[in-house]
């Protein structure tokens, strides 16, 4: 049941429980943004995987508490140290894992709100005693704002766009002189089975510096895959690009998003990075839904194969499916082809 806005008063202080990954990071920013516009008072302290701080340490206005999962049993006790002592008046756990369902039995609230029935996983409900309300096909943004909905929180217009440091926009100038018009591919996910291929990726490249004469970048993170990937778009474009792999920080390549044209990339965190910062995404989605993890602003300009993959590798309708179920399996990326792309960035770029 929604708690009535008019009687649901303010916390004095807050717990909000969301670890990993970087792209749901990134969308859980607007429930922040959301709970700081209507509660200025409450003190909002953030349960925060490392690499995700990486993303959101500069947020003004929260506290945050880092967890290490890479230390095991190191990491729960050094935030059970953090939490020893302290009581929150309310928990939202907006992660359904089973480190978020321990690490949540840690914290002691009065309140304690977590997912619907439909979107929680064992043990998640022993360590709650509120729900937010079930929508069905909810993209996750939304679900996380869902959480802001059940307060009686208003969602409308919350800013998504993630501070960024003056050193991060020098970066962004000394690569892209001239803004919005460089195209960059960011393009490895962590996880490797929603990777499109460097075939396509160079087939593309080649047509925005043939047709539309603009530069390309590769943007992604320091890994041996992507480095790989990135090397093999290199060998297989005609044309040259600009490789920035591996060279640069989170807070750099927001920095780099915001100052492109456009930005290309699987279902990954850049996908949604750029989508926060306000550029066009041509997201490449067919191992996993758009419908649920798309680049919220940019869906029109995405290529959303994986209607066609559910009903390919799994003989069933998407919609049969369970809400987030990845299909990540050889040949499922290669259902995008450079032309869905290409046209995609036709529109995009007036070409």
């Amino acid at each position: 049941m929604v708690p009535d806005p008019q009687t649901n008063e303010p916390p004095g202080s807050l717990c909000l429980l969301r670890l990993s990954a970087l792209g749901d990071v990134c969308n859980t920013v607007p429930l922040v943004r959301a709970i700081q516009r209507a509660w200025p008072e409450t003190a909002l302290t953030w349960i925060v995987g490392k690499a995700e701080h990486r993303l959101v340490h500069d947020l003004p206005g929260v506290e945050f508490i880092v967890f290490d999962k890479r230390g095991a049993f190191a990491g729960f006790r050094d935030a059970r140290s953090q939490l020893a002592g302290r009581r929150f008046d309310t928990l939202l756990l907006a992660q359904v894992s089973q480190r978020s369902t321990i690490l949540a039995s840690q914290v002691r609230a009065d309140r304690r709100i977590g997912f619907d029935r439909a979107r929680a996983r064992p043990g998640h409900g022993l360590v709650i005693n509120e729900r937010i309300g079930a929508v069905s096909f909810q993209h996750q943004m939304h679900a996380f704002l869902e959480f802001a909905r059940y307060l009686g929180l208003p969602t409308e217009g919350v800013d998504r766009r993630l501070p960024l440091p003056e050193e991060a926009r020098a970066f962004a100038r000394q690569h892209q002189p001239e803004a919005r018009r460089a195209v960059i591919i960011s393009p490895a996910s962590s996880h490797t089975g929603r990777n499109w291929h460097a075939e396509g990726y160079a087939a593309v490249s080649d047509w925005i510096v043939d047709e539309t004469g603009r530069p390309v970048i590769l943007m992604g993170g320091p890994g041996p895959a992507e480095q790989e990937l990135g090397r093999a778009i290199e060998a297989k474009a005609r044309n040259a690009v600009l490789n920035l792999i591996g060279q640069d920080t989170i807070k750099q390549a927001l920095a780099m998003f915001e100052r492109a044209a456009c930005v290309i990339a699987p279902d990954s965190g850049p996908a949604h990075f750029a989508d926060a910062m306000g550029t066009p995404v041509v997201g490449l989605y067919a191992a996993t839904w758009a419908r649920r993890s798309g680049p919220i602003d940019s869906l029109e300009h995405t290529v959303d194969r994986f209607p066609q993959a559910a009903r390919e590798f799994a003989g069933r309708e998407p919609e049969e499916l369970r809400w987030g179920k990845r299909l990540e399996r050889p040949g499922v990326m290669r259902l995008i082809t450079p032309k869905m792309v290409i046209d995609r960035l036709k529109r995009l770029l007036d070409a």
